[in-house]
């Protein structure tokens, strides 16, 4: 490459860094565009960050009141404390799995092939639940058909 075309291709890059610098901050629905799926990645890592301060709250609560861990010089924690230290050890571990390379990897691929799924129509999903329900109803009844029979045959050996 010449020292001309090194010159262009750097114009280039700075042009289109100005440009997207210069371009109007997101708003509203634009948002959700502009962050695309990572906003369920996030999401992900949010909702566990609280599924986890809930299950440590509990271990907690569990470990002070109901195993009676606590010591005569150490009361039991307070409400508040409980959910303080909960909610720091549930999103402290959160944010510690988004940060971790493999597991945030992991997250952007399941939310990848989620996108690419075709989910089915209103009347799609309501004709599956009907032929469901139709069938478990047919199966229900077969079942138990089978069941009277086999009732009524061990009763009638047994008598004899």
């Amino acid at each position: 490459m010449s020292e001309k075309d090194d010159e262009s291709v750097d114009r280039e890059e700075d042009d289109a860094r100005e440009a997207e610098a210069a371009a109007p901050a997101p708003v509203g629905g634009q948002v959700a565009a502009a962050f695309g799926l990572m906003r369920y990645v996030h999401a992900i890592f949010l909702g566990g960050g609280l599924a986890l301060a809930w299950l440590f709250i509990q271990i907690v609560d569990t470990a002070w009141t109901r195993l009676n861990l606590g010591f005569a010089w150490m009361p039991a924690p307070k409400g508040w404390m409980v959910m303080a230290i909960g909610a720091v050890a549930g999103f402290g571990t959160a944010i510690y799995m988004w940060r971790h390379p493999k597991v945030n990897r992991l997250a952007v691929e399941v939310v990848t092939e989620l996108s690419k799924v075709t989910w089915p129509t209103r009347k799609e999903l309501s004709a599956s639940t009907v032929v469901v329900i139709v069938v478990s109803i047919i199966a229900s009844i077969i079942l138990g058909v089978f069941d009277m029979f086999w009732a009524w045959a061990t009763d009638a050996l047994l008598r004899i």
